[in-house]
This record gives structure tokens, C-alpha cells and sequence, in this order.
């Protein structure tokens, strides 16, 4: 009768399997945790595709708003222009001897020894602007992002330069009186 249990139970064992072997290599075989850490995760399903045509189809994510501009977009804000020094005693010197002045006007920034054209204005409201100048200054010419922020009611403008050759952190200028 043993010899009748132990066919029939195999049976039994072999129906419940379903009849798939759903064991993976590392089941059978010696794997080190070393190796199973070297073996690639496997893959996540892709995102399923929903046919745009069908009434239940989701729709994409909107695209990024446009940055918010003032005014035109072509010009630096009111706000901003005037005259800006980062030692204040450069706002009482002579033209020419102001070493850290900052003239701003509608499309220029104008330093002791070179000039920013604006050339692109990327981002801008009221109180900030992120914008490409076109600099020349002592027979060379350049390309600047800059980024500049009113704070402190409008008394401090902080500016931030981005790209090759660009000055680390932030300046704080404060706001000449005139």
C-alpha cells in the first residue's frame, strides 16, 4: 500500500504545481548574496499607452506655464533701473572712480569698465528679471546670464551671474539715492 501513496501523492503534488516551474536560478542553484547584488533589477513595467481617440483616455500633463512677464518682455524692469553700488561710498564718487557702480537702465548695465546689452529676457516681473546680456569692455566681447532680485523694500538689488567665466554667489548692491 506504501508503495501505492507515494506514485499517487506525486500525482497530487504535480496537479497542484499547475504543471509550471516557477522556481528561478537562484532557487536551485548557489548564488552568493554578491551575485545577486551584481545582477541587474529587473525592469518596471512601462506606462501603459492609451489610445488618444477613446473617451477614457487621460489626457498628457499640461505643459510648463510660461515664465510670468512684465511689460514687454524686452525691457528690464522699472523697478531695477537706477543707479547701484556695492560700496556705498562709490555712490558719492565721481564718474569714473565709482569702481563698484551699477547703472541700469531700460536695456543696459553699464559697470565701471564694460557694458550688458540685453539680448533675451527669460524671466521677469516686477521686482526680478533672468536675462542674456551681450557685454563688450576693454576690446572683448561676451555672453552673460544674469539674474538679478530686488530685496529689502527695493533698497538691495542682489545679482547672480550664470555660465563660463561667471562669478561665483550673489553681489548685493545697494540702491544709489538720485
Amino acid at each position: 500500500m506504501a508503495r501505492l501513496m507515494l506514485p499517487a501523492a506525486l500525482l497530487l503534488l504535480a496537479a497542484c504545481s499547475g504543471g509550471e516551474d516557477k522556481s528561478q536560478p537562484e532557487d536551485s542553484a548557489a548564488i552568493s548574496p554578491l551575485q545577486k547584488a551584481e545582477r541587474p533589477a529587473p525592469a518596471e513595467p512601462a506606462e501603459p499607452t492609451v489610445d488618444a481617440d477613446l473617451p477614457e483616455a487621460v489626457e498628457e500633463t499640461p505643459a510648463k506655464p510660461e515664465p510670468k512677464t512684465t511689460g514687454d518682455g524686452k525691457a528690464i524692469p522699472p523697478a531695477i533701473r537706477g543707479r547701484w553700488a556695492l560700496k556705498v561710498a562709490d555712490c558719492k564718487a565721481k564718474k569714473g572712480t565709482d569702481l563698484t557702480a551699477l547703472t541700469i537702465d531700460a536695456t543696459n548695465l553699464r559697470f565701471y569698465e564694460s557694458h550688458g546689452e540685453l539680448a533675451r529676457v527669460r524671466e521677469s516681473d516686477a521686482n526680478r528679471i533672468v536675462a542674456d546680456y551681450k557685454f563688450s569692455g576693454e576690446g572683448v566681447e561676451w555672453d552673460r546670464r544674469m539674474q538679478l532680485d530686488l530685496a529689502d523694500g527695493g533698497k538691495t538689488l542682489v545679482r547672480r551671474d550664470s555660465g563660463e567665466g561667471a562669478a561665483a554667489g550673489s553681489m548685493r548692491y545697494t540702491r544709489c539715492a538720485g
